[in-house]
């Protein structure tokens, strides 16, 4: 969950909500709790490594509609994925003498995902086995920008007398929670847990709390270090420009190395997702089976996912992608949380932390559709090409090989 969230969103999110993206933050946590709540009961109920798969399937039944959320999901994943890379490619610019030019942005970008697919097609899990180390060290960055930062705030940088109005706290929602999102793996290591019952929620809950602290506490230092203009103009690495006030120089640059090692983790792990979800899908009969041919240590759905994320890439900026990934994602919680609705006598879940959830998923969509519809109205087109291209694509797979379908991995009680 921290790290590529934080460097991607608070500089595009502050580009909308100016200094109230505090609030944005803190609602947009409040939403991930009742996430978290929603999905840990679901976890409990049917423990599967598939995750919210799994879920859309139960809630759903097997079929089109779960089929065609399916793809949605691992669309969403991709433009995640895409996001990241983005991220990753803009902070390595800034190296580059001139500055962080959309040349460069994108030579930076597609090349670490090649990286990472070599990496992967190779099985090196170097990587993987210092994941721990990198949590800390981008751990460490910010905590050490943060409290610093705390002594240097401008207190008139914070004025909400120079923010913009109140509802563009709700058009930010969308990205805040984008920088949560990362809290829905937690459920995919359920069957690996003791006492699944009291750990998956107390983790889920203790995850969300802690990271929801760190960002607010961010957020503060970043707006009470610069002025927004500056936010704005900056806003695609907004996080390590705001060390610059405090630690010069060298602070910027560590604070953009720090962006690079978070960026790049994110990147290996969601390919390493989305590789996964298209070999699982395949298997269960819901993408073509060239994603499930091995590839040296991988499967060729590491190969088309490295294929299908290059035009996002290229031809969206960083703004665009991370608004589509952040609206995506919301969109996969939302119907994830109505389908818990349906199940919800199986699962004993809270009626109203439930409906939470499932309000705040596709409530934070919808203000971001909206705000999208005056600032990059492009982009709805975009959504609504995700929407039907995974529908289209799932009736084409059922024409194409009748009677593949996602499969429950668990029993429900009241299976059809």
């Amino acid at each position: 969950m921290v790290g590529a969230g934080i460097f991607i969103v608070i500089g595009e999110a502050g580009a909308i909500a100016g200094n109230l993206v505090v609030v944005s933050f803190l609602i947009g946590g409040l939403i991930a709790l009742f996430c978290g709540y929603s999905l840990s009961k679901l976890a409990v109920r049917y423990p599967s490594r598939g995750g919210i798969i799994e879920y859309l399937v139960q809630g759903y039944g097997e079929g089109f509609f779960s089929g065609a959320l399916g793809i949605l999901f691992y669309l969403a994943q991709l433009i995640a994925l895409a996001a990241v890379a983005k991220s990753f490619g803009t902070y390595a610019a800034t190296y580059i003498h001139g500055g962080a030019t959309s040349i460069y942005s994108n030579l930076f970008a597609a090349g670490i995902v090649l990286v990472f697919v070599i990496i992967n097609l190779t099985g090196a899990s170097l990587i993987a086995k210092s994941e721990n180390l990198i949590v800390t060290i981008k751990l460490t960055a910010l905590v050490v920008f943060t409290v610093p930062a705390f002594f240097f705030v401008h207190p008139a940088y914070l004025s909400i007398d120079k923010a913009p109005g109140a509802i563009n706290v709700l058009f930010a929602l969308g990205l805040t929670f984008f920088a949560y999102q990362g809290f829905s793996v937690i459920t995919n290591s359920v069957e690996d847990m003791n006492r699944p019952q009291q750990t998956m929620m107390r983790s889920m809950f203790l995850a969300i709390g802690l990271v929801a602290v760190l960002y607010i506490s961010v957020s503060i230092a970043v707006f009470g270090s610069l002025s927004l203009s500056q936010i704005i103009h900056d806003k695609d690495y907004a996080l390590a420009e705001a060390a610059r006030p405090i630690f010069g120089a060298l602070g910027f640059r560590v604070m953009a190395a720090t962006a690079l090692l978070a960026t790049a983790s994110a990147i290996n792990a969601t390919l390493y997702a989305v590789s996964q979800i298209s070999y699982t899908l395949a298997k269960e009969g819901n993408l073509p089976e060239t994603f499930d041919r091995n590839v040296f240590h991988n499967t060729e759905g590491l190969l088309i996912s490295a294929v299908l994320v290059m035009p996002l890439i290229l031809f969206l900026d960083l703004t665009q992608i991370a608004t589509v990934a952040a609206i995506a994602v919301l969109l996969i919680q939302g119907f994830t949380h109505f389908a818990h609705l349906l199940k919800r006598r199986e699962t004993n879940g809270n009626l109203w932390l439930i409906l939470f959830a499932f309000t705040g998923s596709f409530g934070a969509a919808g203000f971001a559709v909206a705000y999208s519809l005056k600032s990059m109205p492009n982009l709805v087109y975009y959504i609504v090409a995700i929407l039907v291209l995974a529908f289209i694509f799932e009736a084409l797979l059922h024409l194409l090989h009748e009677g593949r379908m996602i499969e429950r991995q668990v029993a429900s009680k009241d299976s059809d």
